[in-house]
């Protein structure tokens, strides 16, 4: 497939910005070539996105059999139990050597102790697939890594060597841990930047041929039929001395450029930046419509999280009225957990410091850890809380009780009826309790959420009645209700009402009447809300998407916990 020319203007534009007058023809012409080698024949669906779109998170070893590839395990599940799910999120199952996953030592290659890429193209023949590029940083054990440390190519300039005496106090850091690690290498001792460990050597990206190679990668995934792409830790992808090194403008540069390419490629390709900031910096990552066509809503679970600890929906509010209206091109990202911690960052300007240590404290209460970062004046302050989502909503700020399944699914149900596509994280759907002994046997906090279930034991706690089938089953059932309403579009409208602090109410509506309505009781207590003062179609009847019963009246009874989909058809 041939590109267009704008496509290409846009392409040199970019290659322009980034590099200036150090760019060389030759490698312009290089970088086309690559990109239009790579191209797939266009997909003939254009829309990227829709109402029963749903994600799920997941380690390609979240669950186990014993003598059977994870990958195999986890497609069985998937097919069996799950079909409600359309877009499956593995996370990074390349050849690693720490974190995870995130310390790739190969990007091309599937881990065989999980399988292969015909276990993962037998998982995107039902389900379309998202993956991470890990783009900040490649591992020690890297090829690239150790053809600099014997100065040979390609590796030997891939990475940033910086004087230990450099004033680096500017750096906006995500860890407590040393921004710069030595090495020995065959021109002897080298200092070089490792924003996330010392096993996570960062790219220099300002190396033309770093732009290259990671782009070589991407356009592999698309060839593999990869649909939404995510950008891992892509807000520190630039580095200059004296600055943040955080947001700097060649790294949007960088997220235009790719976002360029996906739209050229197919319009179905979905690009997703992960960057754990306060809200509006998140948000600048859709550009001028330019950037991302999704992004993560950092600020929505430690929101959910203050909500129904305190009863009180009052900031929950405030901050999803102000989210902006956007194009049709973009959406967000909606989750309420993860692989890694919930973010404390996404706070900021949002609740106050006191209001966020005592988030802070609940958390421990319900066997929860804190993670840090390292602030530019050399204090440090909370960067995550590592907690199962499940065993968070143990109880609220007055201590444990006997509430935690229905407030669970309460911010489960929020986040099913706002605007934008959900992602629920395998252990969410499960409700996971914390993984203490994966806490002890690997000393990292984050291990308290990465719990690896044998499934045998799985499939006997989802048939019988238990809290894990109760809560599997509800959210199976909300998902399929939420398919089958149009109004959950991810483009339908949302506005968001103060009719109370003790409620959070989501109004999802198009160009027709149609009206619906989530109203969501954050608190321990019932609540008695009449919606006729505060909605003009709560004067008119509706049905409960939930409960299925029709309500005449616009005096809502809920309890607690309880949320209530009404669909109105004004008259």
């Amino acid at each position: 497939m041939r590109l267009s020319r704008e496509t290409r203007r846009r392409i040199k534009g970019h290659l322009a910005v980034l590099y200036e007058s150090s760019l060389k023809p030759e490698f312009v012409q290089r970088y086309l070539d690559l990109v239009e080698k790579q191209c797939c024949a266009k997909s003939e669906r254009t829309l990227k996105w829709n109402e029963r779109d749903v994600v799920l998170i997941t380690y390609g070893d979240s669950i186990r059999k014993k003598g059977e590839k994870p990958l195999a395990t986890l497609n069985f599940f998937l097919r069996e139990r799950l079909n409600e799910i359309s877009i499956v999120h593995i996370l990074p199952f390349f050849p690693y050597s720490s974190d995870d996953g995130f310390s790739i030592i190969d990007y091309e290659q599937v881990d065989p102790q999980l399988g292969n890429w015909d276990d993962i193209q037998a998982i995107g023949e039902q389900f379309d697939l998202q993956i991470d590029l890990v783009i900040n940083h490649i591992s020690q054990k890297s090829l690239w890594f150790r053809n600099y440390l014997n100065g040979t190519l390609p590796g030997a300039d891939f990475f940033i060597e910086a004087d230990p005496k450099a004033d680096l106090s500017a750096v906006v850091r995500p860890r407590s841990l040393p921004l710069l690690t030595r090495f020995e290498t065959t021109r002897g001792e080298r200092w070089l930047w490792t924003t996330f460990s010392e096993d996570q050597i960062d790219l220099n990206f300002a190396n033309p041929e770093v732009l290259f190679e990671m782009t070589r990668i991407l356009l592999g995934y698309i060839a593999r039929g990869v649909r939404i792409i995510r950008l891992d830790a892509i807000a520190f992808l630039w580095k200059e001395i004296g600055t943040t090194c955080l947001h700097l403008p060649q790294t949007h540069e960088v997220v235009k450029l790719f976002r360029t390419i996906c739209d050229a490629i197919d319009p179905r390709l979905i690009l997703l930046t992960e960057t754990n900031v306060p809200n509006e910096e998140n948000l600048s990552y859709f550009g001028n419509n330019d950037e991302a066509h999704m992004v993560y809503q950092f600020s929505l679970p430690p929101l959910l999280l203050h909500a129904l600890h305190t009863g009180y929906a009052g900031h929950l509010t405030s901050w999803a009225q102000q989210l902006p209206d956007l194009p049709p091109e973009n959406t967000f990202f909606n989750f309420t957990a993860s692989h890694d911690g919930i973010g404390v960052r996404p706070l900021e300007g949002l609740l106050q410091k006191e209001e966020i240590d005592q988030l802070c404290e609940n958390m421990k209460k319900f066997g929860g850890r804190i993670s840090s970062k390292t602030n530019t004046d050399g204090t440090t302050s909370p960067y995550e809380l590592n907690i199962s989502l499940f065993d968070a909503f143990k109880g609220t700020a007055e201590g444990k009780d006997d509430w935690q399944e229905q407030r669970f699914l309460c911010s489960q149900t929020i986040m099913l009826a706002m605007r934008g596509v959900p992602a629920f994280y395998i252990h969410s759907l499960l409700a996971t309790p914390n993984d203490e002994e994966g806490v002890r046997r690997t000393a990292a906090y984050r291990s308290i959420n990465r719990h690896k279930w044998n499934a045998e034991e799985l499939y006997q706690l989802l048939d019988r009645d238990t809290v894990h089938s109760r809560v599997f089953n509800e959210l199976r059932r909300l998902i399929r209700i939420r398919q089958n309403q149009s109004l959950f579009h991810p483009d339908v409208g949302q506005e968001i009402f103060s009719c109370t602090p003790d409620c959070f109410i989501i109004c999802r509506y198009d160009s027709r009447p149609t009206r619906l309505c989530s109203v969501s009781n954050v608190t321990s207590r019932p609540v008695t809300l009449d919606l006729s003062a505060h909605l003009q179609c709560g004067q008119h009847p509706c049905v409960d998407l939930i409960s299925g019963r029709t309500l005449q009246k616009a005096v809502l009874h809920l309890s607690p916990y309880q949320t209530l989909w009404l669909k109105y058809l004004q008259r």
